[in-house]
């Protein structure tokens, strides 16, 4: 039977566990700190690929020690004493994994659908976020930012997951982000793509629908 797609692309914080940018801008809160400058801070402009400390970090190129202490020097500009590492430890992965969509990955792979786990991240964490999901189990290809040096939304690491899993054109794949700018960027390269939000039911029928077209 033909079928329209061949390969479901996945981030992971935002779309297997709860989005790191929802906690972060509690965690702001708490400390009294205005949530969209402290996201700004810390992460950069997050829908472009740049040379802020936090890109950097993601693409392999400085240690967490050298981002840390970079972005707590452009805190302090704004007048803010301001630790990402504090922000972190506070985040953590609140509410575990989303095991619908945990059992709709494993189902994909069933069906006979490549998948590939594609996320921005930092060596430093790689012990701890990997551990969270059966990745071998789930999918064909695990793409971390921090290892091939390139981090969305940078059509290179795409590409390079596209290639991983058999290299099916772009319009043949499937993306889910948690971030718009994410989503956009699969969108230009002609990728069909869905936004995850904190509920993601909405998005795992989003997909259904898109694979049964």
């Amino acid at each position: 039977m033909s079928r329209r797609f061949d390969a479901v692309l996945f981030d992971f914080g935002g779309v297997f566990t709860a989005s790191p940018f929802t906690a972060f801008e509690d965690a702001a809160r708490e400390l009294g700190a205005e949530p969209r400058r402290v996201l700004e801070i810390v992460f950069g402009p997050y829908d472009a690929d740049t040379d802020h400390p936090w890109h950097r970090l993601e693409r392999g190129e400085i240690p967490f020690a050298d981002a840390r202490a970079d972005i707590m020097q452009l805190g302090a500009r704004d007048g803010l004493s301001l630790d990402p590492l504090t922000i972190l430890a506070r985040m953590g992965l609140a509410g575990g994994t989303r095991e619908p969509l945990v059992a709709r990955t494993r189902a994909l792979r069933i069906e006979g659908y490549r998948t590939a786990l594609v996320t921005n991240n930092a060596r430093e964490f790689r012990d701890a976020w990997r551990p969270v999901l059966p990745l071998a189990e789930l999918f064909d290809a695990v793409v971390d930012s921090s290892e091939v040096g390139m981090r969305k939304p940078d059509p290179g690491i795409f590409h390079h997951a596209r290639e991983l899993v058999g290299g099916p054109p772009a319009e043949r794949c499937v993306f889910l982000d948690d971030f718009a700018g994410n989503v956009a960027a699969a969108q230009r390269l002609g990728m069909a793509a869905i936004l995850v939000g904190e509920d993601p039911s909405p998005a795992i029928a989003e997909l259904d629908q898109l694979l049964a077209s």
